[in-house]
């Protein structure tokens, strides 16, 4: 029987991208049970692969006890394109697929603070304005809602 393939979901951070992997269902069931991966083989190892525009790298495996799991890939370039790819195989199993590429960009952080710099801007632009308008209106230079006196005429 093949493992796999895995659910992945990544999301970008700081220079770096992180992942969620759900372990793939088994179609093994005890005492009309539907049993996990993990009840199974008790452990299992993962592997990640990260694809660039020019490379891709096998980083190294690990072990997961963990029906839903995560993990951060560190020391990233900003700004950049990647893609991953989760492989589950079992010390009994090395039969597997591969989950499906998933691709992000990594974040920096010069592109956040812009973001929030210029969200804050517009805010406070706004409210500025808003505060000018209304005062404008109080001291009767727009809409102005009453005829001046027949003297000032």
């Amino acid at each position: 029987a093949f493992l796999g393939p895995p659910e992945v979901n990544i999301s970008s951070c700081l220079n770096c991208i992180n992942v969620t992997v759900k372990l793939p269902t088994s179609h093994f069931r005890q005492n009309g049970k539907l049993l996990s991966l993990i009840d199974i083989y008790k452990d299992l190892d993962y592997v990640i692969t990260l694809k660039t525009l020019d490379r891709e790298h096998k980083r190294p495996r690990e072990k997961t006890t963990a029906e839903i799991f995560s993990t951060v890939i560190e020391e990233l370039y900003p700004n950049r394109n990647y893609c991953v790819s989760v492989m589950v195989t079992a010390s009994l199993n090395k039969h597997s697929i591969p989950s499906a590429w998933k691709c992000i960009t990594a974040d920096s952080v010069a592109q956040k603070d812009y973001h929030t710099a210029a969200i804050t801007g517009a805010v406070c632009f706004s409210l500025m304005l808003a505060v000018v308008l209304k005062c404008m209106h109080a001291a009767g230079f727009i809409l102005q809602n009453k005829l001046l006196p027949r003297t000032l005429v």
